[in-house]
Formats: structure tokens, C-alpha cells, sequence
């Protein structure tokens, strides 16, 4: 009779074949697995080794134990504060930037008049005081927005230093500091103060005199469409508040002669502020 051979002992890390012929890991076969790997994973860091866990698990193992776990992730770094951007002037060859009485001048929350009770050389235009420098423009760009079919009214021009104080006050008596200084400039930080600022009305819709919604009416559209022609800018455009230091204002319309209208459609550039390089805000200096 041949000697049986001897029976093999059966490693801890081999799988159970069932008669259906799937494998099934016992408990005590799974530990030894983990135990295997965790020594490997030590050894792996003291010899510079660099262990990647499989892309798959062994389904069975994950069936009978459920997934490993994920160590938790370090937190992120704090963000670092963001330095403050400091504008440089741009050297742009034309008008001063700083006197009062430039077409090319800056006046905003960071930049106020010099003298603060500056007053130029006045004409009337449309029953409005304005620079006498921008009657002639103004009043081409009225006539032919007449021609045109649009009637178009100067709600506000030049305002002086003490009727500026007057309407500032106002506004904040009736809305509050914060929202008053949205919309309207501290005496002598004022555009209507150097008499190149208009305000513009319009007829066919009366109650969005100075309102947001004068930005959908026709009076609108056609200044937005001709009145570079006559050395406007839009002063206050939509989404623009961090620069110029006020909400949006369609109806605010700033007298910077046809030169610089065009320069700053050919760069692409919306303020005065971005275009010369000039600090602005909603802050006061």
C-alpha cells in the first residue's frame, strides 16, 4: 500500500475554492493579508520604496471586510492675503490729468478738485449750466438727437461747490451715509462741479429720470450709439463701481472731447481710471 503523501498545510493567505468555483477569503486570511501589507508598507518607507494601492481591490476581500480606509487628507493652506494693486500713471501724452479746469481731468473719491471750490467759465445749453467749453458739442449733440427723432433734456450740468454740499446732504438725510455715497460726490469731488458732467433726460419715460431704467429707453440707446461723436463718455458703466467709486449711472454722461473718446474705444478701456492708470474706489482719500 503506497504511503499517502503528506498533507500540504495550507497557507493563511489562500482563498477557499467553493464548488461553484468562485474563491472566498476567511477572516483569518484577510488579516494576514493586512498584516503582510502593513509590514511591507513600513519597510517600503524606510527604503525609499513608494507603494501605490491597486486600482482595483480584490472584490471578494472588499465583499467579505468592506473597503479599506482612507486616511484623512492634511487641511489646505491658509490663503495668503492678496496685495493691494497699486496703479502706476500711464504716460498718455495730451491734456493734464490733474487740473481743474482740463477736459482730461480725473475726479474721483481718491482725486478731488484743486482748488475744491474750483468753478469754470459757464454758457447755458437745454436751460443748463455748463463749461463753456462743451456748450458747442452739447449743443450739436441735442440738435441732432432731435433730428434723429430722440428729444433729449439736460436734467443737470454744472453744480457749484456749495449747491454740490446741498445735494450730498440731502441724499444722505434720505437714504444714509453708505447709500448715499453710491451715487452721490462729497463737495469738491464732484464731475458736475467742473462743468463737463451732464445728466440726461429723456421724454418717453419720464419716471426714469436719474433712474436705472433709463437704461432701456431710446434716449439712451442713441447716446450710447453717437455720442462719442460729440466727445461724451459714458462716466459710470455697469459693473465698474470698484474703479470709479459709484453704482451705474446711464444717464451720466462726461464731456472728455472726441481725442479721448477714441483712444479709449481703440484700447478697449472703459473708465478714465483704468485707462490713465489712476487710482479710484468707493473709498475717500
Amino acid at each position: 500500500m503506497t504511503p499517502a503523501a503528506p498533507r500540504r498545510r495550507r497557507s493563511p493567505f489562500a482563498p477557499q475554492v467553493l464548488p461553484d468555483g468562485h474563491r472566498h477569503f476567511s477572516h483569518r486570511a484577510v488579516l494576514a493579508r493586512r498584516a503582510v501589507l502593513g509590514g511591507l508598507l513600513l519597510s517600503g518607507v524606510g527604503g525609499g520604496v513608494v507603494l501605490a494601492r491597486p486600482a482595483g481591490e480584490d472584490p471578494e476581500t472588499v465583499a467579505a471586510t468592506g473597503p479599506a480606509p482612507v486616511p484623512p487628507s492634511a487641511p489646505p493652506d491658509p490663503p495668503q492675503p492678496v496685495a493691494p494693486v497699486q496703479t502706476q500713471p500711464t504716460a498718455v501724452e495730451g491734456p493734464s490729468r490733474t487740473a481743474a479746469d482740463s477736459p482730461w481731468v480725473v475726479v474721483n473719491k481718491q482725486h478731488p478738485l484743486q482748488p475744491r471750490e474750483y468753478a469754470p467759465a459757464l454758457a447755458v445749453v437745454g436751460g443748463a449750466e455748463v463749461a463753456a467749453v462743451i456748450a458747442p458739442d452739447l449743443r450739436a449733440l441735442l440738435g441732432d438727437a432731435e433730428r434723429d427723432g430722440v428729444v433729449l433734456g439736460v436734467a443737470s450740468g454744472y453744480r457749484s461747490y456749495e449747491r454740490q454740499r446741498a445735494v450730498h446732504e440731502n441724499a444722505v438725510r434720505r437714504d444714509g451715509l453708505d447709500a448715499a455715497e453710491s451715487l452721490s460726490a462729497r463737495p469738491g469731488y464732484s464731475e458736475h462741479q467742473t462743468g463737463l458732467a451732464v445728466d440726461f433726460s429723456g421724454r418717453t419715460r419720464p419716471r426714469c429720470l436719474l433712474e436705472d431704467c433709463f437704461a432701456q429707453t431710446p434716449e439712451s440707446d442713441w447716446l450710447r450709439a453717437h455720442a462719442g461723436r460729440y466727445g461724451f463718455l459714458l462716466r459710470y458703466p455697469e459693473g465698474a463701481t470698484a474703479v470709479t467709486g459709484y453704482d451705474a449711472e446711464p444717464w451720466h454722461w462726461r464731456w472728455v472731447g472726441t481725442d479721448l473718446v477714441q483712444r479709449l474705444a481703440g484700447s478697449g478701456t472703459a473708465t478714465l481710471e483704468e485707462f490713465f492708470g489712476v487710482s479710484g474706489g468707493t473709498g475717500y482719500a
